[in-house]
Order: structure tokens, then sequence, then C-alpha cells
């Protein structure tokens, strides 16, 4: 047999492994055993390997909960296949528990007969008790179910640490290699790209590189001398849509779609925003562009993070600002001022659960109505989410692209599942990104700051210390034309109409929708954002199976797709899956009074293929009886 590129020759000689279509790996430990991390390598490996795959990382919501306690369990699972994912998996096919309280958090997931791989040194009577377990679900059999590894990791990890000369505590910090290069033999992966991640995270603490590089190798070489593992799988390379491929993140794609609309516009790029979970990424990823002559600005406050924005696009500087749910609320009142100067801003929500500070590490689509309607009086905002974590690349893009077309801001909503989650990402040619034309007003003659575009309704973007181009700004109601501050009651009845006239124009560049599946049938599920992979995987499936059933999935919420209410008129039943209470459901019964039918998930964490599937079988069941 070959060897196999990073990892030893005594030990490439494995059995021939068992092939598979596709598998689902969580790794699950305190916030501090490297769970992150070591899903994060896991997935690097495999999308260089070329296997299509989703990830969801699950992030505790305490900051610092006590170790060993359920608060504090931290998780990352991934799906990688040889065909096309379109999630993260619903049933695992092997956890990495790293102590009792991970386990108890995820055990339920596992799928019976799974492999479940067990940190046997952090079962102790404390280690259970702060879990609150009563037994040792090592000793209990309440595992019988799944196929049991019950490693000693830190003792293993210590044993090939030990000449290193390093301390315990340092040594330890290493258990989650072993575990990894344990999933790389059990998966048949190389452990090269490691190996050069960790010579560039620890370049400056070679010691630490080599140490974890050891933990690794041990592992591997754990899985190869004992008897216990009697086979590995191997899942072959996906057949993708030629071209570079890169593994990416919702917020890194936000943030890439950000520069790229800025070049394509010869703008500068600003962000002015306050961090938030889980939101901040998209701050920290564009920080790293000033050689592109991005700025970015970490304000003291929301509403600081927004006006400075507003002040940066006054000053001709395609800007955006980046929050999560409670600091929508913040901003609230600027984005009213900015929809009444009508200048070009873009307001990126990254979606959490709430209310208040409520889940700030889980995912949610409950910002939904706020987007739409919240804000004092009327201020219709143009509002686009993306569907997965590569799509986010081209809202943004998008989401740009119209708030200079049409001098006015712009929401994208994107959520915790989708800014954490990865995938991997066409990097698209040049020549594929549509260019975006801006034009600022230059001639004095004859200007008037509210004079519009016939098509667009946009006003003259004019830069301040331009001469002749002097004009009122603020929140005070405007004079139609001429900009000057004006009460009187037909004109500022006048204005509002303008203002949500020109969000009804952008519905010229909002393509027609084409249902998914079925054009007409027995149901069509409508909905947004992050649901898109589970279900487009069900519906697949279930079409497999003869069911007549259409999907929609709503890339622009305002203005909506003009063919909708049509297309709607289609199906004999509607059915809207949302992670919130039915807010699109809410809007889609009043705009085209279609009885609709919600699918409603509150948990911080995304919908199942399986679940959406047994939904479909029930509305189709219904619709026979």
């Amino acid at each position: 047999m070959a060897t196999i590129v990073g990892i030893p020759e005594n030990l490439s000689s494995k059995p021939k492994p068992e092939i598979l279509d596709r598998a689902v790996i969580r790794f699950c430990g305190d916030s501090g055993d490297g769970m992150q991390i070591s899903g994060n390598q896991f997935t690097n490996t495999v999308a260089l390997y070329g296997n299509d795959l989703a990830t969801f990382p699950d992030y505790p919501a305490e900051i610092r909960a006590p170790a060993g306690t359920l608060p504090g369990v931290s998780g990352f699972q991934i799906q990688f296949s040889a065909t096309q994912v379109f999630t993260p998996g619903d049933a695992v096919d092997a956890l990495v528990a790293m102590n009792p309280a991970a386990l108890k958090t995820n055990i339920g997931d596992l799928r019976p007969n799974g492999i479940l791989i067990v940190n046997k040194d952090s079962f102790r009577e404390n280690d259970l008790r702060k879990a609150q377990l009563t037994s040792n679900p090592l000793e209990d059999h309440s595992l019988d179910a799944y196929r049991v590894f019950s490693v000693d990791l830190n003792r293993l990890t210590r044993l090939a640490l030990e000449e290193l000369g390093l301390d315990a505590k340092s040594m330890d910090r290493c258990k989650n290699f072993f575990a990894l290069g344990m999933c790389y033999w059990l998966y048949n992966r190389p452990m090269d790209g490691t190996y050069r991640w960790l010579d560039e995270k620890f370049k400056k603490k070679p010691l630490l590189a080599e140490a974890n590089k050891r933990a690794m190798k041990a592992g591997y070489s754990y899985c190869e001398a004992t008897e216990a593992f009697q086979i590995s799988y191997e899942i072959p390379p996906a057949k993708l849509e030629p071209g570079v491929y890169r593994n990416i993140s919702g917020n890194q794609a936000i943030a890439l779609g950000f520069v790229t609309a800025a070049a394509k516009a010869g703008l500068t790029l600003f962000q002015g925003s306050y961090p938030i979970t889980p939101a901040s990424d998209i701050l920290h990823e564009l920080s790293m562009y000033k050689d592109f002559g991005v700025i970015t600005f970490q304000a003291e406050d929301e509403i600081a993070a927004v006006t400075s924005a507003i002040g940066a696009a006054y000053g001709g500087a395609l800007a955006v600002t980046t929050t999560s749910g409670p600091g929508m609320a913040l901003k609230t009142e600027a984005m009213g001022l900015a929809t009444a100067v009508e200048l070009p801003l873009v307001i990126c929500d990254i979606q959490r659960g709430g209310p208040s500070t409520g889940l700030p590490t889980k995912t949610e689509q409950a910002d939904l109505l706020q987007a739409l309607y919240g804000r004092n009086s009327e201020a219709p905002i143009p509002v686009i989410a993306a569907s997965t974590p590569g799509d986010c690349f081209w809202a943004a893009f998008e989401a740009c692209r119209v708030a200079l077309k049409y001098m006015v801001p712009v929401i994208i909503l994107s959520d915790g599942y989708l800014a954490n989650g990865a995938e991997p990402w066409r990097v698209p040619d040049i020549s594929e990104i549509p260019s975006i034309t801006v034009k600022f007003e230059t001639n004095p003659d004859g200007f008037l700051p509210y004079r519009r575009d016939p098509e667009t309704l946009a006003r003259p973007w004019a830069i301040p210390g331009t001469p002749g181009l002097e004009h009122r700004i603020g929140g005070l109601e405007k004079q139609d034309v001429t900009g000057n501050i004006s009460y009187d009651p037909l004109n500022h009845e006048h204005m509002v109409r303008l203002r949500a006239a020109k969000v009804e124009a952008v519905a010229q560049d909002v393509p027609d929708v084409v249902p998914a599946g079925d054009p007409d049938g027995d149901l069509l599920i409508v909905a947004w954002g992050s649901t898109y992979g589970a279900i487009t995987a069900a519906l697949n499936t279930q079409r497999e199976r003869g069911a007549r059933i259409g999907h929609v999935h709503l890339r622009w919420l305002n203005p909506l797709p003009r063919n909708l209410g049509e297309v709607l008129q289609r199906y004999r039943r509607v059915l809207v899956p949302e992670m919130n209470m039915g807010q699109l459901l809410q809007v889609l019964r009043a705009k085209y009074l279609v009885d609709a039918q919600g699918f409603n998930k509150i948990q911080g964490r995304p919908f199942k293929q399986a679940e959406i599937e047994a939904k479909i079988e029930e509305a189709m069941a219904e619709l026979v009886a």
C-alpha cells in the first residue's frame, strides 16, 4: 500500500478501509479542551482532500463556565461526503467526548452502533458530580448501544510528550490533538496539513508545535496498535464544479463580499462596529484588509458604530456596520436617519437567540420583523438574507450594489449558524462578478440635493467640500428637491411615499422566483435564510419518494419578488419553516391572503433534515385525508 502523506511509513500498512458515502463527526468537551481547533483542523483536512462538507460549531453561552459543567460544553460537528452536502448532518456517526458533561449533552445525537471515543481520565467521581451524573456511564451499561472506545487520553498524551520537558498542564492541553490523530486514522486522512498549521501557529514556540505533532502521531499510532480498532473508513472526494475552492465561514464570506464590492465600485470600505457575538468576526476579518484600503473602526457602543458609518457614507465611502439583534435595537434611530438623509449604508445583522442577551452563541431567525418594521414612523429598508456560508459573499455584494444604486440603507440577515459554519466555496473569477457604477455629483449648475433618478428614485451623492454642492443634512424632514427643512404636511406625506416607492423600486433588481423541485403540486415550502440546507436535503429525499413538492427560498424579503403571489397559488398547501414563531408566515398571510402553515423551531439549534421530512410527510398525509 502506498504511503499516505503525513503518516509515518510504518503506520501506513493498515487494512483496506470500508468505503462510505458520507460521515458525521462531532468533537465535544470543555471550551478549554480545543474542540473548535480540532474540528477546524479536521474540516480543513477533508476540504483539501476534496470532500464536500458542512460544519456546525456550537459554542457555550457562558464565556467562563466552570470546567466540567454542562453549561461549559463546546462542540464542533462536521458532515463530509463524496456527494453534495447541504447540512452538518442529523445523527452523528462518531462522537469524541472529552468529559462526562460533554457525553451527557451530546450522546442523544449519536446513532445506534455509532463510534464513541471518550477520555477515560476525565470520568472521576468529581467529574461525574459536576455533570450531574449519579453513576459512571462507562460502567453502568447505559452506552451498550454504541461502539465505545474508552481511552486514557491524558495519560497517553503525557507518555508521548514526556521527553519534551513540558509541565503537566501544557501536556494535557495537547490531548485534543491525540483525539484528532485518532480521527485521522479512523477516516484515513493525512496529517501534513495540520503539521503545517502547527508550524505556522507556533512558529515562535516550536516546542509547542512539536508537542502537538507528537500527540497527534500518538493518537494515530494508538489506533494502529490497539486491537479494538479493527476497521477504518474512506469517503472518496466529491465531484464538485471545477474551480479553485477554499473553506469559508459565513462571516469570512461577508467580509470578502464587502471588500469585493468596494473594489468593484472604486470606493474606500469603512466599517464602524461594536463587538457582539456572533458578528464580531466580521470586524476581525476586515481589520486584516488594510492593504486594500479598508478602514475598520471599533466604536465605544452600537450607536457610535452606526453613526460613524453614516458619516463615512456622507463622505463618499462604502459604509457598513455589523451587529446582532440587541445591537440592531440600539441602531434603530440611526437607521431611520440613514433612511431620511438617503445615504447608502449596509447594516449586517447576524441573528442569535433572544430576547435581550438570550442565547448569545446560539442561532435563531427571530429578527425578521425587526428588520422589516423595527423603526419609528415610516422608514422602510430593503432586506436581503443569505442562505449558506458561501452565499453570504453574494448577499453582502448584492446589498452593497443595491445600497449604492438606490442611495438607500440595506439590511443583511445572517445568523449564528451561517456565521460560524463553513463549507467549500468556489472562488469566483473576477469576470463573474458584476461591476458597480458609482457617480458622484460634481456639477454645481442647477444642483438640487433631492432631484431623483427617474428609474431608481435615488438622489445625487454629493461629497461634502465640493464647491457649489452645499446642502442640508440631518433628521428633520426635507423639502422635496431642494432639501431645505420643511414642516409642510403635504410635503411630508409626499416624501414618505417617495422613500417607500424607492424601496419598492428595488423590486426591478429582484429576480422572479423559480421553485426548486416541482413547479406546481401538492406542497410548496417557502423559507429564507439558513433553513436552506435542511429543506433542500429533505425536498430531494421526499421527491425521490414520489411527492410533488416545490421550494421557494426567498433571498429578498423587502421587497418581495414580484411573481411570488402567483407562485403561491400553484400549490394546494404552503408550509413555512422558520427558527422563530412565524414571522415570514405573518408577512405572507397579510400580503397574499394565503392560508400558509408554519413550522417553528426556537431551540437555538438549526433544523434537522429529518424534522423537515417528518413535517412534509405530515402535511402530505393531511392532504390525502
